[in-house]
């Protein structure tokens, strides 16, 4: 469900897959091939939201931000199930695990990999490449071209999958 607020309505790329229970409010901005998954809500009611081209917010996850904060995620970024984001900068091909919360002004580098279940607290930055896990995360090591391969897998995996539920919305 798509709702206006205070004059601002989500705008929603013509490609991008919102599963029918989802809930956006706000200025929120999704690209291309962006998915956004079932029971997830995202709140653009204090400071936009914007969600890259194929950036997938998988089910249950939860995205709101403080005044003045807005809440980025780029290109190619995959959040998992049941993640909170609050007024976070989560950069180009990051994972964010599920079960994991991302609070004020935090910054998850450029294909940075958070493992589940993890805290990433206000204001602390993840380097790009990294693995952090915990609570509160801390980094690692080092990410390899095995974990980006496996990273790359499941984004295209959600951008494939999206495209699909999209075109059964379409019929």
């Amino acid at each position: 469900m798509i709702y206006e607020y205070k004059g601002k309505k989500p705008v929603v790329h013509e490609s991008a897959f919102i599963a029918g229970d989802a809930i956006l409010t706000g200025d929120i901005t999704i690209s291309e091939q962006a998915s956004i998954w079932f029971k997830t809500v995202i709140r653009g009611d204090v400071a936009p939201v914007y969600i890259g081209k194929q950036a997938n917010i998988q089910d249950l996850s939860l995205l709101h931000q403080s005044p003045g904060m807005p809440l980025v995620i780029e290109d190619g970024v995959t959040i998992g199930h049941q993640v909170t984001l609050h007024s976070a900068k989560i950069r180009k091909g990051a994972l964010v695990g599920m079960g994991s919360i991302i609070l004020d002004d935090a910054e998850i580098g450029e294909q940075a990999f958070i493992g589940a279940g993890s805290l990433v607290p206000p204001g602390k930055v993840i380097p790009p490449r990294s693995l952090a896990f915990g609570r509160p995360a801390k980094v690692i090591r080092e990410l390899t071209e095995k974990d980006f391969s496996e990273m790359d897998r499941i984004r295209n995996s959600y951008v494939e999958k999206g495209q699909y539920y999209k075109g059964q919305q379409e019929k």
